[in-house]
């Protein structure tokens, strides 16, 4: 079988869970046997990480304008991708390189599955624009899909608001790779300031979606009943690095809130290793990768209930909140009492995540999926 994978970015920093899933996805299908393409472009680097394993072919587009991933004019080279390939995986949505994608296997009678992640609501910046676009292309893209990929059932409303029947939705969850969580002894703390102290840690882009605003409002509210309790940002900014910055010397907090900036590798085994809690504050995501990495490593996690999860209380491994600053600092609150059992927590979130929640396990059900999306396509 031959995927092809279209992505606009596989860089893990800027482009979050959809790139860290196309890179996991098409890794564990190039191991499985496939042959497997990534349609993408050069922005951040991202694509080098496909660099050198075998049965896996990156195809890299310039990129001509970083914030809208606008790809440089290179319509036959999509082209060729897309007709060489048996079936197209679009990942995300909003982005010129999908559009080009979905044009191209309609031309070439491809047949394509579409895996938004929770894109699909307009949230955030540029509606205007994610007007026309979803007018244009987004619409069509999604309503013509063989398949559409959610990550959890939650998801399913989105894609029948764009009008593919609930049918034609199969959930493949996210996962990680427990390899990744093996102990180094060559990683080192990314914050030497942190030392011995306990800390909370927030690993994810700095935006409004991803709640780190809601989270400092919780921890300063919190703050003066746990004195030497620390809060860790681990992750690019992407506009509300000053002003947490601010609110927290504002508060007189300043030593107690620390920025990283992007972790990766050894530096954020360390920080998910070494973590009291692993706090997820998200006010909108389809599910998130960053707690069943928390569960890798044995950590608990509090999380809010738009990060696609519930399976997080069901197994005892933390406890959901609104997402709400209130109702996070109520969360803080519990469980970072001197009793709260937080150690069990986490490895009965790891026993799970072990479990149900690995690559490889999703790669084999897409494997399932895809197959027979190639077989409705030839024998229609």
């Amino acid at each position: 079988m031959k995927i092809l994978f279209v992505n606009a970015s596989l860089e893990a920093a800027r482009g979050g869970g959809a790139a860290e899933r196309t890179f996991c996805l098409a890794r564990h299908l190039a191991l499985l046997g496939e042959q497997v393409s990534v349609l993408t472009t050069d922005i951040g680097g991202g694509h080098r990480r496909l660099e050198g394993i075998p049965g896996l072919e990156p195809v890299v587009l310039h990129s001509l304008l970083d914030r809208f991933y606008l790809p440089a004019p290179a319509l036959h080279r999509v082209y060729r991708a897309v007709s060489n390939a048996d079936v197209v995986h679009i990942m995300n949505h909003w982005t010129a390189i999908n559009a080009l994608a979905y044009w191209a296997a309609r031309l070439a009678g491809r047949p394509h599955v579409v895996s938004p992640a929770g894109a699909l609501p307009a949230f955030g910046r540029s509606r205007h624009i994610k007007a026309a676009y979803n007018a244009l292309v987004g619409r069509p893209m999604v309503r013509n899909a063989a398949r559409g990929i959610a990550i959890t059932a939650d998801e399913t409303p989105q894609f029948t608001a764009y009008g593919l029947p609930a049918e034609r939705v199969v959930v493949i969850p996210n996962g990680v790779d427990m390899d990744d969580a093996a102990h180094d002894a060559t990683d080192v703390s990314p914050l030497p300031a942190l030392d011995s102290k306990p800390f909370l840690l927030f690993i994810g882009r700095l935006n409004t979606i991803k709640g780190p605003d809601l989270l400092l409002e919780a921890f300063l509210a919190a703050a003066p009943e746990f004195p030497e309790v620390q809060l860790v940002f681990a992750g690019p900014d992407e506009g509300l690095g000053s002003s947490l910055k601010a609110a927290a010397a504002a508060r007189g907090a300043a030593a107690r809130v620390h920025l990283a900036g992007p972790v990766l590798g050894g530096a954020k085994r360390w920080l998910l290793r070494h973590a009291t809690l692993v706090a997820i504050p998200s006010r909108q995501e389809a599910m998130s990768i960053v707690v069943l990495e928390a569960g890798a490593h044995g950590r608990s996690v509090l999380l809010t209930d738009q990060c696609g999860f519930p399976q997080l209380a069901d197994c005892g491994g933390g406890i959901i909140v609104p997402a709400s600053a209130g109702e996070l600092e109520r969360g803080l609150r519990e469980l970072l009492q001197p009793d709260a059992p937080l150690f069990a927590m986490g490895a009965r979130l790891q026993q799970l995540v072990e479990a149900r929640y690995t690559w490889n396990a999703s790669a084999r059900a897409l494997q399932a999926c895809l197959d027979m999306v190639i077989a409705e396509a030839r024998a229609s």
